[in-house]
């Protein structure tokens, strides 16, 4: 009765893309809410979908529309939503209008509006109708069609809009998702030749029915190397840390929280239903290479500086997770597939987008040269992804536990014909997977948010601040300054030519002295003329913060003034004459709240509530393993 609905899901974002083609001029004084209207459009009609979804029948299809595609072919456009998909397609709807919120306020929009916005917002929305196109596919050609549309424009999101490595990242995804494409074509073609049909529904209640027990191997292996890729599987997921660390942090939040689902859910929809043999001979190799991404993806994660690359190499663990409940051919097993996958795009999505907040603010996504004590300096910030953080390494009552903890308990106990004590074995290498899991994620919490914030003065160790003296525009070398353990003493003033040499050793503090005689002078000559300050340099990169102790306690500059505490520097009171000091950087901004909350409550919701999601994935999965029971 509403059928509509699948085919305005993927029409809204085209037809606004179309639109942007043929109208361009028109439309550029209202880019920046052109997207945000089109995607919260889309998120509405995903929304009325699942409020008009009959959950009591969640197995089978619903909104379908059935119409022939190429007739010659025997190819047709069939569309349809049942129990997997839904809660994947309002979840693609969601990240699509969270990502437009992110870009259309604050420091995200100048960067936005700055850098081909309407080739951005057209990108945003054809990606998006290959996201959603591919989990309303019910065709394996369309699904195909489908599933390649989001490569071109994630490759130019990533090669435009992306990092100083941002070319090699997108040539490296485009060549490794094209080759996985190909391999996963040829499967797709192998079964149309043997059973006559391209329809999923068809496919999946025939259980194999007509395919030879080999040519269902034949065909899962190729099928599944395509979809691996885009899952990542380890070995196949070199690509994904290169495309997250350079991608844009809209991106990143779509390529972790959607795209690698696309992959996970072709076993679902696709592998396992339709070649159930091929799933049954293939599944102990599949849980072999689950397990050894888990563990390689948390090893990886503890050897990182680069806080997006650990948050991508931590997705290739996560994957690891739901691939191992794919394996076990257990409802068990895969509605805990179906759940992390789910929480795997909210938590993961959630993460990436404080990261491209940290990365904003700090102007760099190195873990060491942050200097800690982000929950002193941004509460709120820190306060978040300490959240996304142990929600991702799964504390029981948040959505990252379940996926994992059904996972493994389906490797405890799989399906008929695997051989036990294999699965066995791979739970236990899970188990550690999961306690490194927690390790990495303590340690970069530690390194980021935890602990006294760099250059802040905490007086009961007598830390003076950290001034940083220059010396003049001409001199070829600068002097580099760091906190100290106890005040330095004043020393003795020297004339002319006597004017003591920098003699430490490189990684020394040097004194710390103010500024007296022909220096004295000679700074204030640079800084009337536009100069260096003659204090201290403009500060750029890691320095323009975390500010020195002086700024932060209500200090004056080294020459004289008030030391931390309020007590007057023995040089007196002296005006300073360089560049304003620099300000903690903004906590958590409104419309960064806006696009986060959503992603906080569900992480929340379906934490607490887990049969929320599991009583709809449940009856599909049920009727998906009739293949394999």
């Amino acid at each position: 009765m509403m059928a509509w609905l699948s085919v305005a899901l993927p029409a809204v974002p085209l037809l606004g893309a179309l639109l942007l083609l043929l109208a361009p001029h028109r439309l550029r004084p209202l880019l920046h809410t052109y997207g945000l209207t089109l995607s919260g459009l889309t998120l509405a009609l995903a929304v009325l979908m699942a409020a008009t979804f009959d959950y009591s029948r969640g197995a089978r299809p619903q909104f379908e529309v059935d119409r022939a595609w190429i007739p010659g072919l025997g190819l047709r456009f069939h569309l349809g939503v049942d129990g997997i998909s839904l809660p994947l397609i309002v979840l693609t709807a969601l990240l699509t209008f969270l990502c437009f919120v992110y870009l259309c306020w604050g420091a995200a929009r100048k960067g936005f509006v700055g850098a081909r916005p309407r080739a951005l917002v057209f990108t945003l929305l054809v990606l998006e109708v290959g996201m959603i196109g591919t989990f309303l596919a019910l065709d394996l050609l369309l699904f195909f069609v489908f599933f390649e549309i989001v490569l071109i424009p994630m490759y130019f999101l990533i090669g435009i809009w992306g990092g100083d490595g941002r070319r090699a990242a997108s040539v490296k995804f485009i060549l490794y998702t094209l080759l996985g494409s190909v391999v996963m074509l040829l499967g797709l073609l192998l079964v149309w030749a043997q059973t006559g049909t391209l329809d999923i529904e068809a496919l999946s209640a025939a259980h194999g029915a007509g395919m030879a027990r080999s040519v269902q191997i034949l065909a899962f292996v190729a099928i599944g190397i395509g979809l691996a890729v885009k899952t990542p599987m380890w070995p196949l997921h070199t690509w994904l840390p290169d495309a997250h660390t350079e991608a844009p942090t809209v991106g990143s939040v779509l390529l972790a929280g959607v795209l690698l689902k696309m992959g996970t859910y072709g076993f679902a929809r696709i592998a396992i239903p339709i070649l159930p043999e091929g799933a049954m001979a293939v599944a102990p190799w599949l849980g072999a290479f689950a397990v050894v991404g888990i563990v390689y993806g948390a090893l990886a994660c503890l050897a990182q500086r680069d806080l997006k690359r650990m948050i991508a190499y931590s997705s290739v663990g996560h994957m690891g997770f739901v691939l191992l409940g794919f394996a076990t051919l257990t409802p068990v097993g895969i509605n805990g597939a179906l759940f992390a996958n789910v929480a795997h795009g909210l938590i993961t999505g959630l993460l990436f987008f404080l990261a491209g907040a940290i990365k904003d603010r700090y102007h760099t996504a190195d873990m060491p040269s942050l200097g800690g004590g982000m929950l002193a300096t941004l509460p709120r910030l820190g306060s978040l992804l300490t959240f996304a953080s142990i929600a991702s390494l799964g504390l029981p009552g948040l959505a990252g536990f379940w996926g994992e903890m059904l996972a493994l308990f389906g490797a405890f106990q799989p399906a008929n014909g695997l051989p036990r004590a294999l699965f066995l074995t791979y739970m236990a290498i899970g188990g550690l997977g999961a306690v490194l899991t927690a390790a990495y994620f303590l340690v970069m919490l530690s390194r980021v948010t935890h602990g006294r914030p760099r250059a802040l003065v905490d007086e009961r160790e007598g830390v003076t601040p950290d001034e940083r003296p220059v010396v003049p525009l001409g001199s070829t070398a600068r002097r580099s300054a760091t906190a100290t353990l106890k005040p330095p003493p004043r020393p003795e003033p020297y004339r002319g030519q006597n004017k003591p040499q920098n003699t430490t050793e490189p990684g020394t503090p040097p004194d710390h002295t103010a500024p007296s005689g022909d220096d004295a002078r000679l700074e204030d000559a640079e800084s009337a003329s536009g100069g260096t300050s003659p204090i201290r340099s403009a500060p750029s990169g890691d320095d323009a913060w975390p500010p020195d102790a002086g700024a932060v306690s209500g200090g004056a500059l080294p020459g004289g003034g008030a030391l931390p505490g309020g007590a007057e520097s023995p040089g007196g009171p002296q005006r300073a004459t360089g560049p304003p000091r620099q300000h903690a950087p903004d906590d958590v901004r409104s419309y960064e709240l806006l696009a986060w909350t959503p992603l906080v409550a569900l992480i929340l919701l379906f934490g607490l509530w887990p049969g929320l999601l599991l009583s709809l994935t449940t009856p599909a999965v049920q009727t998906l393993l009739g293949a394999v029971s």
